[in-house]
């Protein structure tokens, strides 16, 4: 494989697209993506794992944790990783524009399932419902790969069963739609006991319950699936901490209402 030196505004971007994506754990060379990564942009997979160390470490969370990257391209990683924060819309799209491009498809073709039910629509209209739904679908990959594709009340760990929980409605807050740290990886249940405000997660981050729940309390499935969780901690994420702010406003507008 040639050596080069420069990287370009595609290269940084896709490598902070699959630091989103992948675990906080899993980004040596040896991972499977980071060496599909490196094969799609003629790479190593030990330049590219470099690269995704150097990301943790701009990375305000991981910062915080004293992750320590490589200083080469760490100005520049931190530049990228502040354009996803500041522009979490328009970049998230553009990194699944430039995936689809070196995998060789247009990007309706990539995310063919995900669209079926929008391919008769056109014009602008289209191209705003097609940039929507790859937003949340990277958004979903983001948030489940934060707590290890594990639902932060039970474990559970089937990709079928897991939701990208808004902490603030996606109606209620259109600036902060894609923000991961406005998402809680929860299972179908207790992604819909949290957004009908079943149950809450308190400033501790553990998890109480609405009055409109404990009327239930008596009932068998009350017992089995609510009541060894209440008082509990939700396991927090490897990054992208659930906002206060966020968790505040849910107490204050969805919970026990």
């Amino acid at each position: 494989m040639e050596k080069r030196v420069y990287w370009t505004r595609d290269e940084f971007i896709l490598t902070l697209n699959l630091y989103l994506k992948l675990p906080f754990g899993q980004l040596d060379k040896s991972n499977k993506e980071v060496i599909a990564l490196a094969n799609l942009v003629g790479r190593t997979p030990g330049s590219i794992a470099m690269r995704l160390v150097t990301y943790a470490s701009v990375d305000p969370f991981q910062q915080q944790r004293g992750i320590k990257g490589l200083t080469g391209g760490k100005k520049t990683c931190e530049e990228y990783f502040n354009e996803f924060i500041n522009d979490r819309e328009n970049l998230m799209f553009e990194s699944e524009k430039i995936l689809a491009k070196y995998q060789g498809l247009t990007i309706e073709q990539k995310f063919e399932s995900e669209l079926v039910d929008i391919k008769n629509y056109a014009g602008e209209t289209k191209e705003r419902l097609v940039k929507t739904r790859i937003n949340q679908n990277l958004f979903r990959k983001i948030v489940l790969s934060a707590y290890s594709n594990k639902c932060a009340i039970s474990g559970i760990n089937i990709p079928e069963f897991l939701i990208a929980s808004h902490i603030k409605r996606w109606s209620d807050d259109i600036e902060n739609r894609l923000n991961p740290s406005n998402g809680i990886c929860l299972n179908s249940l207790y992604d819909k006991a949290f957004d009908k405000g079943f149950i809450g997660i308190d400033t501790d981050y553990k998890i109480i319950f609405a009055d409109k729940l404990i009327g239930y309390s008596k009932e068998e499935y009350f017992i089995n699936h609510f009541k060894a969780i209440e008082n509990k901690k939700i396991d927090l994420p490897d990054r992208f901490l659930p906002d206060q702010n966020f968790i505040q406003f849910h107490l204050e507008n969805y919970f026990n209402k």
